[in-house]
Parts: structure tokens; C-alpha cells; sequence
């Protein structure tokens, strides 16, 4: 019982030191951001609107991942102090070092993007290829740690089914890339990535604490929670700084590792079923367009733009009704998710 009520006061400490962080860093930090003159250019495909958005600052994500630093490095301390740094609290190391090293990509690109003023970034290849290294990495990491566990839980049962390491291994970094890339495709209205990932956080707060003692995890989804909050305030509709690729690439991370880690990546389908829509939307799109084209000689379309959002706004829905909607619905999800866990508990 000790156990529990120190880690549940531990994980409201990192919360409330991302928060806190967060937002004292936020407003200066876009005050620099805006004097080195780092605005985002909108892309012609997108709704005309968004032009008005041209010069917004970006790279706003290195705001919430500071505070997130921050709250690690206070409840890393903390346990150090206590003399009961163990391998549980390790892993929770792990996770914001590898999302970090996603984040560190997006910075890249971001750069390059905005210092550099190649709209398109680094390329997609390249993109690619360390998005794979650093989940092999992580993968890696956990094999010297020890623990690698290759079981995953089954939603709606008890059942934890162990798969062969030979299938694990590339089922785990097509999960991390996959969700790293969906979450970058979702970061395209304000504050509608972080309203979705603050609600993921806040489930996984809650079953790695609650149902499966992961008392890591519950460190480092409250601290992503806390930070996100205080991002949001800066974040959302009209948004004063974006994310940027910085961001949603180390929130993706996040989001997959955590999952992962506590043997649930295939709840991601219904926690993650926001990402997942927007992502298939845009391949469902290209495939189509390209089919229609060759069979027709013209593309055709199956929605009015792409990724899901936009579609939604071509339908004449206010941004701020879009990320409400689909907040709610992650929300709900969540919900169903938690359902999903109690057999296993």
C-alpha cells in the first residue's frame, strides 16, 4: 500500500512539474521563437484558410518536452534519493529517451523546414530509415535490460499470447513507426493532436496504475499528460505556436512505446482509433486516386481532402467542432479500452 500511495504521489509530482514548466516556459519561449522569425508556411494543398496561419511559430513541441524533462529529472532524483531506483523506473527512462530520439527527428526536419526553408523537410526515405533504427534501438534496450517480453494481451480477455521473437521484434517497430507517422497526420488542426494524446495519456495513467502496477509508465504518461495540458493552453483554436514535427513525432513515440510496454498495442485500434482514421484516409485516398487514374485517366476522390480532418472541414465544420468530436471520441474509446482491460486484471 506504501508502494502505491508513493507512486501515485510521485506521478501527481511529474504532472504537475510538466504542467507548471510548461507553462512558464511556453510564453517565453514563443516570444523567441517568433523573434528568430521560425513561422510555419502553409502548404497550397491544404484549405485556403490555413493561409491565415502562415508565420505561426513552430517547433512549439520542444515546450512540453521540456516540462516532461523536467518532471523525469525530479522524480528520477527523487528515487536515486530514496535509494529504490529499480528496473521498473528504468523503463520509464527508456520511454522519454527514445521518444526523445523520435522528437530529435521531428527537430531535424523542423529545422530544415523552417532554418533551412525546405518546405518539404527531410526527405520521406529518410525519414524512414531512422524512424526504423531508433525503434530498433528501443527494441535493443530492452533486450540488455532484460526485458523484453514479447507477450501481449488480448482486449476483452484474460488471455496474453506470446509471440515468437522472430515475429515480435518487426510486429514492435512496425507499431512505433506506424503510430509515430499517424500521429504526425493527425497534428494538422490547432490543439487537435495534444487533445487526443492528453486523453490517451490519461488512460494510460490510469490502467498502468490502477489495473497493471506499471508504476514507470504511470510516471511518464502523467508527466506527458501535465505537459500537453500546459501545451494546450498555447495549443489550442487560435493556436499561438505549433508542435511541429518535433512534437508529433515524439508524441507518437510516446503513445506507441507506452503501449508496448504494458503488452497493449493492439488497444491502440480503439485508443488510437483517431490516428488510425487519419492515416487510412490518406492511403485509402492516394490508392484510390491512383486506380481511378489508370483505369479512367483521371484521379478520382473518396473524400474532399485528406488527412480526415480536412475532410471534415471541406464539410463546413469549425476546427474547434472537429477536435472537440474527436477528443469526445477518443475519450469514449478510452472508456471501452478500460472496459476491455478488466478481464485481464
Amino acid at each position: 500500500m506504501e508502494d502505491l500511495k508513493e507512486m501515485l504521489m510521485l506521478s501527481l509530482l511529474a504532472f504537475a512539474a510538466a504542467l507548471a514548466v510548461t507553462l512558464v516556459f511556453g510564453p517565453m519561449f514563443i516570444t523567441w521563437l517568433r523573434n528568430l522569425k521560425f513561422g510555419q508556411e502553409i502548404r497550397e494543398e491544404g484549405p485556403k484558410w490555413h493561409q491565415k496561419k502562415s508565420g505561426t511559430p513552430t517547433m512549439g513541441g520542444i515546450m512540453f518536452i521540456f516540462g516532461i524533462a523536467a518532471a523525469i529529472l525530479v522524480t528520477t532524483i527523487i528515487f536515486v534519493l530514496k535509494s529504490n531506483f529499480n528496473a521498473t523506473y528504468a523503463r520509464c527512462l527508456v520511454l522519454f529517451v527514445i521518444s526523445l530520439g523520435f522528437g530529435l527527428i521531428g527537430f531535424i526536419d523542423d529545422y530544415i523546414k523552417v532554418v533551412k526553408k525546405r518546405n518539404l523537410g527531410l526527405t520521406a526515405p529518410q525519414k524512414f530509415i531512422m524512424q526504423v533504427v531508433l525503434a530498433a534501438v528501443y527494441v535493443v534496450a530492452l533486450y540488455v535490460m532484460g526485458q523484453l517480453d514479447t507477450s501481449i494481451k488480448i482486449p476483452f480477455t484474460s488471455i496474453e499470447w506470446t509471440m515468437p521473437l522472430w515475429l515480435y521484434i518487426p510486429f514492435v517497430m512496425f507499431i512505433v513507426v506506424g503510430v509515430v507517422n499517424a500521429v504526425n497526420l493527425t497534428d494538422g488542426l490547432d490543439g487537435l493532436a495534444s487533445s487526443i494524446t492528453a486523453v490517451t495519456g490519461i488512460f494510460f495513467i490510469a490502467v498502468s496504475y490502477i489495473a497493471f502496477k506499471e508504476y514507470g509508465v504511470t510516471v511518464f504518461s502523467a508527466a506527458l499528460t501535465g505537459g500537453l495540458l500546459g501545451f494546450l493552453v498555447f495549443n489550442r483554436y487560435p493556436a499561438r505556436v505549433f508542435m511541429g514535427d518535433t512534437g508529433s513525432l515524439f508524441l507518437g513515440a510516446s503513445v506507441a512505446l507506452m503501449a508496448i510496454d504494458l503488452k497493449m498495442p493492439i488497444y491502440l485500434l480503439l485508443v488510437g482509433f483517431v490516428y488510425f482514421m487519419e492515416t487510412l484516409s490518406v492511403i485509402m485516398q492516394t490508392t484510390y486516386f491512383k486506380y481511378t487514374k489508370k483505369k479512367y485517366g483521371e484521379g478520382r476522390r473518396i473524400f474532399k481532402m485528406t488527412p480526415l480532418h480536412h475532410h471534415f472541414e471541406m464539410c463546413g465544420w469549425k476546427e474547434t467542432k472537429i477536435v472537440t468530436v474527436f477528443t469526445l471520441a477518443t475519450a469514449v474509446l478510452c472508456v471501452i479500452s478500460w472496459i476491455a482491460v478488466v478481464p485481464a486484471i
